[in-house]
C-alpha cells in the first residue's frame, strides 16, 4: 500500500483533469455529454475568476483520483459551504484510500474556510455514503450515531463528521 498525497490542482494539471473527467463520464455511461475542453477547464479553474477548484490524489507519483468542487453559501448561516461537484478515482487505484483522502482533505478545507456545517452538497454526501461502507456504517445506509462514530473512527472521520453531520441515507 503506498501513500497518497493530496495536492491543489494546477494550470499545467489541465490534461489529467480532462482525463479524469473523460474516465469519469466513460465509467457512468454519459461520454457522449462531455463538452469539457483544455481552453473552457483552463479559463474556469484557473482564469481571473475561477469558478471551481480541483484536487488530484497521488499515488507513487501517479495521479489516481481528482475532486472538482466549488463554494456555495448560506444566507442564513451568513457563511460559505462546500460542494463536491466529482469525485473519481481510477479502477485500478481503488482501495489504496484516494478517495477517502480527498475527503478527508476537502473536510479540512471546509473547516480552514469556516464552511457552515451541513452546508455541503448532495455530491459530497453521496461520496462519503459511497466510501463509508466498508467503515461500518449499517446495511440501512445511516450515518449516525454509534454507527456514525465508527465510520468516522480516525482523525479523517472525525474531521468528516464535525463537517458533514451525515445524518440521512442517500439514494
Amino acid at each position: 500500500m503506498s501513500d497518497i498525497i493530496i495536492r491543489a490542482a494546477q494550470t499545467d494539471d489541465i490534461g489529467t483533469i480532462q482525463a479524469f473527467i473523460l474516465a469519469l463520464a466513460d465509467y457512468e455511461r454519459l461520454a457522449h455529454e462531455v463538452k469539457a475542453d483544455r481552453e473552457t477547464l483552463a479559463r474556469y479553474l484557473f482564469g481571473e475568476r475561477p469558478m471551481a477548484e480541483v484536487l488530484i490524489a497521488e499515488a507513487e507519483g501517479a495521479a489516481v483520483g481528482f475532486a472538482l468542487f466549488f463554494h456555495n453559501f448560506s444566507t442564513f448561516e451568513g457563511r460559505p459551504g462546500l460542494y463536491l461537484e466529482d469525485l473519481f478515482v481510477l479502477p485500478e487505484a481503488r482501495g489504496l484510500g484516494a478517495g477517502k483522502a480527498l475527503l478527508s482533505r476537502l473536510a479540512a478545507l471546509a473547516i480552514e474556510r469556516d464552511c457552515a456545517p451541513g452546508m455541503v452538497g448532495a455530491g459530497l454526501e453521496r461520496a462519503v455514503h459511497r466510501l463509508l461502507p466498508r467503515a461500518g456504517r449499517p446495511a440501512d445506509g445511516r450515518v449516525d450515531g454509534a454507527a456514525g462514530r465508527r465510520a468516522g473512527a480516525g482523525p479523517a472521520g472525525g474531521a468528516l463528521r464535525r463537517v458533514f453531520r451525515l445524518r440521512t441515507a442517500c439514494g
